[in-house]
């Protein structure tokens, strides 16, 4: 088998969102979270053997995990709606991927599974921590509470099998085969609740995570790649469906989100050329493929690609055609900034990316000017620290601290000193969003 990389934590939002979306305390949740990953605890390595499948907790709006155990499997609903969401969820995908793939959790060997619910306050986010799945309520103006769309369970759970299977990097075409791999089985479980054959799926992915007043579908969509919204405030869905239009980057770990939808088109084309209900056909070509031993943790598009195409026995061209109508080639991933060296003086900007949606979020302001000797210190201790060179989990946040005149520092959430986080708190917060 292929060697499994570490942990890598996976967000749902995306860089590009963060941007558009600045709702009052939205970036002091997120700092939080990246501050208190080192402190997580590890519930689902703590539950017994012979324990439930599954249990569901409850942060209480707090950013300390797992919080308090408020359902486990066999047990009646609570009358929570996130706890009730997230408990429906997982039994959901758990039972397809026994059912259909003959797979036991997602290490295939039955590890139970950790939930939280009402992580933060407001937190406009889904993650995947190496550890257990954790639900943001969001903002309550651009976002919706993160349980209501099961695929979103389905895409985070998902994060946790790759982690178990090819570890696919969190960087370039590997992560956004990553993104797109846990897209591809969060859209086969809503087919399979819905009873839908893949030529009757919408192909939408987190179709409700947006408020009524949003100008949106869904934050994806796989069969139509940079069509899910197109509003105002949030602007149009930049997610790209074919190699011609493939975006080099160094935001969002290379633009794994972005890039993700040349092989969610591939997979949704695919998936109706097989026929049948796509868990059962496409999917589990997709499913052999990244099992099976010949995915890379490097992966690229083509070897990707490859393997589908071994995988599919009698449909291997109908597999080959998917690819090929979305141009996959050999491809160049993107670089990691180099590691900086930072003085705190003079214009200081806060960036941080990836989530979810891959939004990014800015804002900055001269260290110079600050009449505030605390912030100051703060800036000196953040930017002492050097880049980490160690990729983020997937959908989680990546923060990139830069001081005018030198390199930026680049640290992912769960690596964030306790400065780090602070500095971002508040820069982030002061709604001085950069042009």
């Amino acid at each position: 088998m292929t060697p499994r990389t570490p942990h890598q934590r996976c967000t749902f939002i995306p860089p590009w969102l963060a941007d558009r979306v600045d709702g009052p305390g939205a970036a002091a949740r997120d700092e939080e979270l990246r501050a208190r990953r080192g402190a997580t605890a590890r519930p689902a390595q703590a539950v017994a053997p012979g324990g439930p499948a599954w249990t569901v907790h409850d942060a209480g709006s707090s950013t300390t995990l797992p919080g308090s155990a408020v359902r486990a499997a066999g047990e009646p609903a609570t009358g929570d709606v996130a706890v009730d969401e997230a408990a429906s969820g997982i039994e959901a995908t758990l039972a397809m991927y026994a059912d259909a793939l003959g797979r036991s959790s997602y290490d295939g060997a039955g590890a139970p599974v950790s939930l939280t619910v009402h992580y933060g306050q407001g937190y406009d986010n889904a993650f995947w921590d190496g550890t257990q799945l954790v639900f943001g309520d969001g903002d309550g103006r651009v976002f919706e509470r993160f349980t209501k769309p099961v695929d979103v369970l389905a895409h985070e759970f998902t994060h946790a099998v790759i982690e178990s299977t090819a570890g696919l990097v969190y960087e370039g075409q590997s992560g956004a085969l990553n993104e797109s791999v846990a897209d591809v089985f969060a859209a086969c479980l809503k087919q399979r609740l819905l009873g839908q054959e893949a030529g009757e799926g919408d192909w939408l992915i987190g179709a409700g995570i947006f408020k009524p007043s949003v100008r949106a579908r869904a934050l994806r969509d796989m069969a139509a790649p940079g069509t899910a919204y197109d509003d105002p405030e949030l602007g149009a869905d930049p997610q790209v469906g074919h190699m011609d239009d493939y975006i080099e980057t160094t935001e969002d770990n290379g633009g794994v989100h972005l890039n993700s939808g040349i092989p969610n088109r591939a997979f949704q084309l695919a998936a109706v050329a097989v026929g049948g209900a796509s868990i059962e056909g496409a999917g589990r070509i997709w499913y052999d493929a990244l099992v099976g031993g010949g995915v890379p943790a490097s992966a690229d598009f083509a070897t990707f690609a490859a393997a589908t195409v071994a995988a599919a026995g009698e449909h291997a061209d109908a597999v080959r055609e998917a690819w090929a109508q979305v141009g996959v080639g050999p491809g160049s991933r993107a670089q990691v900034p180099e590691p900086p060296a930072q003085q705190p003086t003079g214009r200081l900007r806060v960036e941080r990316s990836g989530g979810f949606a891959g939004r990014t979020e800015t804002a900055e302001l001269d260290i110079d000017e600050v009449d505030d000797d605390e912030l100051r210190g703060l800036a000196r201790d953040a930017l002492a620290v050097a880049s980490r060179s160690e990729l983020p989990k997937p959908d989680m946040f990546v923060y990139t601290f830069t001081l005018e005149g030198h390199d930026p520092v680049r640290v992912p959430e769960q690596l964030l000193s306790a400065s780090q986080s602070e500095l971002a708190r508040r820069i982030l917060q002061s709604g001085r969003f950069d042009a």
